[in-house]
């Protein structure tokens, strides 16, 4: 068993920054698979991105690449998304996920057994 706590969410304006944190407590490995998911109103759940102590490479969404960054501290056993050059289209709650690797690269949605309660973020023009 596994809690995540997210925090850092918040309102800013565009081109501004935010710094989520996930505080993970309970059994998560290394090699479990963490990850950043948000959901607007309106729209599906959809991947921000996601790490591995079994890949090497993280993975971004598309939409957030070279503005996010997403990473690991083992010691606190905390997950952080760094977010830069916010903008309006960015503004939706935003979970903390984590669960045992059953594909290859934690890229499935029962990947993520644990979830957090989500954190809004709301970006204005």
């Amino acid at each position: 068993q596994a809690q995540l706590v997210e925090t850092g969410g918040g309102s800013v304006q565009a081109g501004g920054s935010l710094r989520l944190s996930c505080a993970a407590s309970g059994t998560i490995f290394s090699s479990d698979c963490m990850g950043w998911f948000r959901q607007a109103p309106g729209k599906e759940r959809e991947v921000v991105a996601r790490i591995s102590g079994l890949v090497v490479t993280p993975f971004y969404a598309e939409s957030v690449k070279g503005r996010f960054t997403i990473s690991r501290d083992y010691a606190r056993n905390t997950l952080y998304l760094q977010m830069n050059s916010l903008k309006p289209e960015d503004t939706a709650m935003y979970y903390c996920a984590a669960g045992r690797p059953r594909s290859a690269y934690c890229h499935e949605p029962y990947d993520y057994t644990y979830w957090g309660q989500g954190t809004q973020v709301t970006v204005s023009s």
